[in-house]
C-alpha cells in the first residue's frame, strides 16, 4: 500500500488546521511541523522544529506524499524595522532549511507546495494573472524574496508549486470572523473609497486546490489561489451586510482607517486599503473547477448557524 502522508510545515494556524482536517478525511496521514511540543492529537502527529535548522524532523519527510509550507510570521503588524526583519527571516529560513532537508532525503516527497501571497503584485486595481508585473512595496518585496529562495535550490524529480494566496474565507479563522463581528455591531460599512479589490476564496476551494496540485503531475510553478470573481470592498461589505441581515452601515473614511490601524489595531492600514484584483488563470487553464464563485452563496455557506 502506498504511504499517503501530507506534511504541513507551520500548519498550526487557520489554513494549516483546515488542510489537515481536509486531508485526514481523505485518508491521508497528517504530520505538522510546529514550534510546540512533539505530540499526537486527534490522529495528527505534531513534530517540533525551529524552522531554521536541520533536526530529527527531517526523518518524517522520508516516503511522504507532499510537503506544504505555510510557515511565516504574520504581516498583520506595524512594519517597523525589527518586524520587517522577522517577517522576512521567518519565511526565508524555513524555505531554505526545507530545501536542504529534501535534498538529503533518500525518498523525499514528490511535490513541494510553498505559500506566497497576491501581495507580490503590489497595490493595483488592474486585473492580475500569474504573469502580471510585481509591486514595489514591502509586502511585494517579501514575496519576491520568499519565492526566489524557494526556487534557488534545484531539486530534481521534485515538483515545486507556489500558491499565491488571496483572502481565504472560512468559519474558524482568517479575516471573515472579525469582519462579521464588526458588521453585526453596525460597523460593516465600506472601508476607504471602497474601490479596492478583494480577491477572495472559500476555504473549501483552497483545500481542493491543494489536493489538485498534489494529485496532478502537470501542476508546477506559480498559481494564484483565488476565486474567479474578485469583489470591490464596497461590494464585499454590502454582500456581507445582506447575508447577516444588517441595515446600511456608515462608511469608514480613509483617514480613520489609518488612525485605527496604527493606534488601535497595531497594524498597517494598507492591509485594509490595499487592492489586489487577481484571477486564478493557471488553475482554470489546468481544468480545475472552482466550486464557490458567487460571493453571496459563499458568505451564506460560511456564516449559516
Amino acid at each position: 500500500m502506498i504511504n499517503k502522508t501530507i506534511i504541513l510545515a507551520g500548519g498550526s494556524g487557520f489554513l494549516g488546521q483546515s488542510a489537515a482536517d481536509f486531508f485526514k478525511a481523505s485518508g491521508y496521514k497528517i504530520i505538522i511541523f510546529t514550534r510546540g511540543q512533539t505530540i499526537e492529537k486527534n490522529n495528527i502527529q505534531y513534530v517540533n522544529w525551529d524552522g531554521k535548522t536541520l533536526g530529527n524532523w527531517c526523518d518524517y519527510l522520508e516516503n511522504s506524499t507532499a510537503l506544504i509550507n505555510l510557515t511565516g510570521r504574520s504581516i498583520n503588524c506595524i512594519h517597523n524595522e525589527q518586524n520587517k526583519k522577522d517577517i522576512i527571516e521567518s519565511r526565508i529560513n524555513s524555505v531554505k532549511i526545507l530545501n536542504e532537508a529534501i535534498a538529503q532525503a533518500k525518498n523525499p516527497p514528490s511535490v513541494f507546495i510553498q505559500a506566497s501571497s497576491l501581495a507580490i503584485y503590489g497595490n493595483t486595481t488592474e486585473l492580475c494573472d500569474e504573469n502580471a508585473s510585481h509591486g514595489n512595496d514591502f509586502p511585494a518585496e517579501v514575496c519576491e524574496k520568499w519565492e526566489n529562495e524557494f526556487y534557488k535550490k534545484e531539486l530534481p524529480q521534485i515538483r515545486k508549486v507556489i500558491f499565491r494566496i488571496g483572502l481565504i474565507l472560512g468559519k474558524n479563522g482568517g479575516a471573515l470572523k472579525p469582519l462579521a463581528k464588526l458588521t453585526k455591531l453596525g460597523l460593516g460599512g465600506t472601508i476607504g473609497s471602497g474601490k479596492q479589490f478583494m480577491s477572495w476564496l472559500h476555504i473549501e476551494d483552497f483545500n481542493r486546490m491543494l489536493e489538485f496540485a498534489i494529485e496532478n503531475p502537470n501542476i508546477s510553478g506559480n498559481y494564484n489561489v483565488v476565486s474567479s470573481k474578485p469583489a470591490t470592498n464596497q461590494e464585499f461589505m454590502q454582500t456581507l451586510r445582506k447575508v447577516l441581515k444588517m441595515p446600511w452601515s456608515p462608511p469608514v473614511p480613509e483617514f480613520m482607517v489609518k488612525i485605527g490601524a496604527r493606534f488601535i489595531m497595531k497594524t498597517e492600514s494598507n492591509l485594509a486599503l490595499g487592492s489586489q484584483n487577481c484571477i486564478p488563470k493557471r488553475f482554470l487553464e489546468s481544468g480545475f473547477k472552482i466550486k464557490y464563485t458567487n460571493l453571496t452563496e459563499t458568505l451564506s455557506d460560511l456564516l449559516k448557524k
